[in-house]
């Protein structure tokens, strides 16, 4: 499982412009199967996601074709955890 960490950058008053492509971007994460969760950093900070199921080729790959990343609205962190214990309702984190 691995988290990744969107964090305004350089042409973050940009965003507006590439928002629809950010939004199309995420809702095929979602519906690959490999996003679990997203959201905003607050303050006004970026976004954050949780990505499952794929290898780390595959999510930087995925993460390289976001509109954000790629006109440096955002820049990409990817932190890994290796999960060892999960309330029941995300157990299956943990496979």
């Amino acid at each position: 499982m691995r988290i990744v960490l969107l964090k305004f950058a350089e042409h973050k008053d940009q965003a507006p412009q590439y928002m629809e492509a950010h939004n199309a971007w995420l809702k095929q994460g979602f519906d690959d199967g490999v996003f679990v969760l997203a959201g905003s950093l607050q303050p006004r900070r970026g976004g954050a996601i949780i990505a499952h199921g794929c290898s780390l080729d595959e999510l930087q790959a995925r993460i390289a074709e976001d509109p954000f990343v790629a006109f440096k609205v955002v820049e990409a962190e990817i932190l890994e955890i290796s999960p060892s214990k999960a309330d029941e309702r995300l157990a299956f984190l943990l496979a």
